[in-house]
């Protein structure tokens, strides 16, 4: 005689419907994962934390840095719909890009690969859209006194790569001040956004 599961307490496999509920989840557990235990921590601790299967993860993300990217690619989102509101300045934008950088300290180093390896070609797409948010504010804060004349949009993203570069070498409750003075030292007054 064999016995069954009550109904109740049964699983059952949500199929499809589960599958944007599932990312999301998967993305939160890698900020939360990373962020405490670096971006080499095992990525099955992740699919835990997100209450999933390992299926699940490698089914959204086949490797690390797909989900690296894919967290790098909901910031740059971010950035574009901060960017769609007029009145926003380039220290706007900066101030989340480097607040970003904080939360995401972990990940830089990862998601930008080793120098001697060309470039994932995602990552060099989600660098361009955040060269093309912050070129649309560069001359505004030449005009307005706030940007050396001639500053060009490639000398903002170093400025954000060598923040975000300082950054990964500090603890965690001293990169706010960190970034500030950082920016400060490049010529630009940048408040990291709130959390």
């Amino acid at each position: 005689m064999t016995t069954s599961e009550p109904k109740s307490t049964r699983r059952t496999n949500a199929g499809p419907r589960a599958a944007a509920r599932n990312r999301a989840a998967l993305l939160a557990a890698a900020r939360e994962i990373f962020a405490e235990h670096g971006a080499h921590a095992p990525l099955n601790a992740v699919a835990r934390r997100a209450g999933v299967g390992q299926g699940s993860l490698y089914r959204h993300f086949p490797d690390r840095l797909a989900l690296v990217l894919a967290l790098f690619e909901e910031q740059v989102a971010t950035v574009e719909e901060l960017a769609r509101d007029p009145r926003t300045t380039l220290a706007d934008l900066l101030g989340l890009v480097t607040r970003h950088a904080i939360d995401s300290v972990v990940s830089i180093d990862l998601a930008a690969g080793s120098p001697e390896i060309r470039p994932d070609p995602r990552l060099v797409d989600l660098r361009d859209r955040i060269a093309d948010v912050l070129s649309t504010r560069i001359g505004p804060a030449i005009d307005a006194g706030l940007a050396r004349p001639g500053t060009t949009v490639e000398d903002v993203l170093l400025g954000v790569e060598m923040v975000a570069a300082a950054l990964t070498r500090r603890p965690a409750d001293d990169r706010e001040r960190y970034a500030v003075r950082a920016w400060r030292l490049l010529g630009f007054e940048v408040t990291p956004a709130p959390r």
